[in-house]
């Protein structure tokens, strides 16, 4: 069994915590785009990112992406 990353979920819990992505972005020094390169799927976050992002959100880092089963 094998897992993968699959959508990024962070619109979802930007929503759910009531913050915006200007918001996220001052707080974790990331900037507006790279947070929007996420929240569109344009790019995956690293683990680095994903630690620090799911400390602000309160989340664990599981909570960033749907997670798909590969066979």
């Amino acid at each position: 069994m094998k897992l993968s990353r699959g959508r990024c979920r962070l619109r979802y819990l930007l929503a759910k915590t009531k913050m915006t992505q200007a918001e996220l972005s001052r707080r974790t020094e990331y900037s507006p785009q790279q947070i929007s390169n996420w929240v569109n799927n344009r790019e995956m976050m690293s683990y680095d990112a994903a630690a620090t992002i799911s400390y602000v959100l309160g989340c664990q880092m599981e909570d960033l992406y749907e997670l798909m089963l590969l066979h």
